[in-house]
This record gives C-alpha cells, sequence and structure tokens, in this order.
C-alpha cells in the first residue's frame, strides 16, 4: 500500500518574513509603496493632527494610504475588509509595516480628505508627466453612474415624502387597533403574532420619526430649471439615475482621460445623471491639476475632445469653445442620420415630432422652411432665454391650420403655429447645429470614433478588474474622496505598466 506524508491543517507555524521583500519591483504594490514615500508631498495631512506635544501617536497616513489604495486595487472596498487584510495578508501586513490599523481609524482617514485629495492626485499627475505618460493633445470624457450608499425607497418630492409618512402613521394606527383586540386573547399562537406586531409598530414609527426629522431640516430641493427634483432622506446629494441595469440611487463618476496612455487627468463624482451641464467643472478641474503639473492655463487650446451625445449641450459647447478646444460632440440622433447604421433597426427613425433638422435654412432671406414647404419668418432681432441669447422663428397661424402634417409638427394638439428656436453664440451662429455638422464631416467622423478606445477602457479597468460597482460613503464631498483614489490607482497602474524608470 502507498504511504503518503501526514497533513495537518490545524496546526500552527512560525515564518520569517522580510517585509521589504515583500514588496517586489515591478508590482503596483512596490510602485504604491515608493511613490508615497518618496514622490508625494505628505505633509499636507499635518494639518489634521494634533497630537504634537498631548494624546497617542497616530498611524502615519502614509501607512494608512498605502493600504487604502493597494485595498481599492484588489476590490476591497469596505474598512472592515481593509482591516482584516491588515491582519491577515502578508502582503497588506508588508505594506503597512505590520501595523493594524481598524476599521474606524481606515474609515476616518478616507472621509477626512477632503482638502488633501486633490494636491494627492495632482502629485501623481506629476509622475506621470515626469515619466511621459501624458500626451496632451487628445482627450475624451464621460461617466460612469454607481449606487451610492443610500436607499432608492427613499427617494421623493417633499409631498411624496409627507404622503409616505402619513401612510405609515395609518398603518401603525390599524396594527395599534389590532393589538388592542389582541390582548382580549390569552392563547400562546396570539402571544407570538402579538410580539412580532410590536416589532413591526416599533420599526414603522421609527421610519416615521426618521422621515419628519428629515422634513424639519430639509426644504425642496430645486432642480436648474427652477423646479422641484426628488430628494432623498439618506443621501440627499445623490441622484436617481437610469442605467442599463435600471434605476439607481447614486452618483455620476466623471474622468477627463488624456488619449496616450489613458491617464485620468481629472476626475469628479457628480450627483446628477445627466451629463448637460459637466464639461465646465471637468475642464477647470483639470486645468487646475495641471497647472500643478506646470502646464500653462492655455493648456487646452486647440487640442482635441470628444463626448458622447449626453455631453451636447450649449453650456458645454460654449465651454469648449472658451478654451479654444477643438470638440468634438455629436446630437442624439446623429446615427439616425449616419447611413451605416441604417440597416440596424434601434438607429431607424421613429414616427415623433419633426425636429429642428428637418427644417431648412435660407440664409439669403432669413426664414426657415418646414417640411411642408411654408415660411417659419424671423420673430425678433433679439430674445432670451436662461440668460442666453436665442433667435426665434415662428410660422403662419394659417398655414398651420389647413396643414396636413400639424399632428406631427405641432407640440399640442390645440397648438396654433410652429415656434423654432435655438441659442446663439456672439457672431450670432447655432452652436449645436454648428457642432452637428462638424461631427459629420470627414475628419468628425475619424476623430469622434476614437473617444471610446480612449475613455470606455478606463471604467472597464476601474468596474470590472477593481470592482468598484459601488460607494460605500455618503455626501458629494466623501462620495468624491472614493472616486478620486480610484482614479489614483488607475493611474499608479499605469506608472507601473508604461513608465519610461
Amino acid at each position: 500500500m502507498a504511504k503518503f506524508k501526514k497533513y495537518d491543517y490545524s496546526q500552527r507555524i512560525f515564518l520569517p518574513v522580510s517585509l521589504e521583500e515583500q514588496l517586489m519591483p515591478g508590482t503596483l504594490e512596490f510602485a504604491i509603496h515608493t511613490l508615497i514615500e518618496n514622490r508625494l508631498d505628505m505633509t499636507v495631512f499635518d494639518e489634521n493632527y494634533k497630537n504634537d506635544e498631548t494624546g497617542r501617536s497616530a498611524y502615519s497616513p502614509k501607512v494608512l494610504l498605502k493600504v487604502v489604495l493597494l485595498g481599492y486595487s484588489r476590490g476591497l472596498i469596505s474598512s472592515r475588509q481593509l482591516e482584516r487584510a491588515c491582519n491577515e495578508n502578508v502582503l497588506f501586513i508588508a505594506l503597512s509595516c505590520d501595523q493594524h490599523p481598524d476599521h474606524s481609524t481606515i474609515a476616518a482617514f478616507v472621509s477626512s480628505m477632503k482638502d488633501q485629495i486633490i494636491p494627492i492626485f495632482s502629485d501623481i499627475l506629476i509622475v506621470c508627466e515626469e515619466e511621459k505618460l501624458l500626451g496632451g493633445t487628445f482627450f475624451a470624457v464621460d461617466g460612469c453612474k454607481l449606487p451610492s450608499n443610500a436607499s432608492l425607497e427613499w427617494s421623493g418630492k417633499i409631498k411624496d415624502l409627507k404622503r409616505r409618512k402619513e401612510k405609515i402613521e395609518r398603518k401603525v394606527k390599524v396594527l395599534l387597533e389590532e393589538q388592542v383586540e389582541a390582548d382580549k386573547k390569552e392563547t400562546a399562537v396570539i402571544k407570538e403574532m402579538t410580539a412580532n406586531r410590536e416589532k413591526q409598530i416599533e420599526k414603522l414609527k421609527k421610519q416615521a420619526d426618521k422621515i419628519e426629522k428629515w422634513l424639519g431640516k430639509h426644504d425642496k430641493r430645486i432642480g436648474k430649471h427652477g423646479r422641484e427634483i426628488q430628494s432623498n432622506i439618506t443621501d440627499n446629494e445623490s441622484a436617481k439615475m437610469k442605467t442599463s441595469h435600471g434605476t439607481i440611487q447614486g452618483y455620476n463618476g466623471q474622468a477627463l482621460v488624456d488619449s496616450k496612455h489613458q491617464v485620468i487627468i481629472h476626475g469628479e463624482a457628480i450627483g446628477n445623471g445627466q451629463d448637460a451641464d459637466n464639461i465646465p467643472p471637468m475642464i477647470d478641474g483639470a486645468k487646475n491639476n495641471l497647472q500643478r503639473v506646470g502646464k500653462p492655463k492655455n493648456y487646452f487650446e486647440g487640442n482635441v475632445l470628444t463626448a458622447d451625445s449626453n455631453y451636447h449641450s450649449t453650456t458645454n459647447i460654449e465651454k469648449c469653445e472658451e478654451e479654444g478646444l477643438d470638440a468634438y460632440i455629436p446630437d442624439n440622433k446623429f446615427r439616425i442620420r449616419d447611413s451605416r447604421f441604417s440597416s440596424q433597426d434601434r438607429f431607424k427613425p421613429k414616427a415623433k415630432k419633426f425636429s429642428y433638422f428637418e427644417f431648412q435654412y435660407d440664409d439669403q432671406h432669413d426664414h426657415y422652411i418646414c417640411p411642408n414647404g411654408k415660411k417659419l419668418k424671423r420673430f425678433a432681432k433679439k430674445a432670451k432665454s436662461k440668460g442666453r441669447f436665442i433667435r426665434v422663428y415662428v410660422s403662419n397661424e394659417a398655414d398651420c391650420n389647413i396643414c396636413q402634417l400639424r399632428s406631427k409638427c405641432l407640440r399640442y394638439e390645440n397648438g396654433k403655429r410652429r415656434y423654432l428656436s435655438y441659442f446663439i453664440d456672439e457672431s450670432n451662429k447655432n452652436i449645436s447645429k454648428e457642432m452637428v455638422k462638424k461631427v459629420e464631416t470627414e475628419r468628425g467622423r475619424k476623430i469622434y470614433p476614437q473617444r471610446v478606445a480612449i475613455v470606455e477602457p478606463v471604467f472597464a479597468n476601474i468596474r470590472t478588474q477593481k470592482r468598484m460597482d459601488r460607494f460605500t460613503l455618503r455626501g458629494k464631498i466623501k462620495v468624491n474622496i472614493q472616486w478620486l483614489l480610484y482614479c489614483m490607482v488607475h493611474n499608479i497602474e499605469k506608472v507601473v505598466n508604461y513608465g519610461v524608470a
């Protein structure tokens, strides 16, 4: 009969471990360790500590930042997971130099990085520039919608939340009445039902109290159009967003990416699912980061920027023109007009109202021709909407009354005439239409498709490889810290893989 060596998994052994030898050159953990020890200005954290004369010694922010960045690179997003790794994983033990910060220390450190996260992020960009990872000529911006530590069920307008509170109170009243009736009976089953009912009543009372306290501290949340938008009791800075995986309550993680090696030059978590106003803060944030790197204020002038159709808005296009960017931002119908997509059903035009692009402009007489061949004349020399100048053209009421196409043209059935309006710039150009024409040129058709290869792999890396599928914090400031930490991990990985040193 064959003989085998005996083994016993319950036994304990001692291993001689050299902490430095665990951090092997060429690995991500070695890069994190080296950058934090030698290249990043960690003195920005000193003002957070007031224990120079009294109090116990604190964990070094270098150790805590190393643990967080390595943990995020391994998909360990919660502070309890990081605490456990520092006690059980040899690599984390080596990186933390055999110190064992608990989860509350790690969580407090991440949440307190409001003033330090941008300087640290910029220091990483300086390293990327020194390692020749920034091209500086072609950029792409996009967003990644992720759920946050907030419940979708606790969303609604103020009147909806009040109605929910009243509904809970009515439910409590009914349960209390049932409780009174049950108290008159004395059976084992009734006693068990009574205990469960008491727990349910207590739970509902807490929910009603939670809504009442929140309503006492918060007013209506007003959107950019001056109308009330939905609030959220657990995180009022988050937003309800539609994604391909369903509706979530969360944040829109934005990233502005350099094309050369897909380095993120700025990131920001925004509590809005729409991207119509996101290019200005992204450009301004990137300019501040790049000035720390040593780049001039007009760094973006003459360079290319691409963004998908969600970014097609007057606000975004005007910002690109202000910065001198050669931007390519299509409208949401550009694939419908593209003959290359004509064979795909999802890009075939549906039976909707006539859009702006189906009206032909007569430059010589300054009027539009509708799909039925009638004129829309200039309504006024100057008009304003939302603080911007617009041009307005209107049809003849008599023409619209007898038009057979009015059901496809007028927005409302009882409408009298068709109005056509658009924002104009200082040169009286329709900046939205000019952008559409630019994207559909031969140069635009070559440049815009490159967007996918620049920015989409960044989100694939963060979401799939780093397993960042949700934010664990609440509030825009804290969520933004977490998003930038993941952006930093992505950039450090680029230094490891493509750095010249």
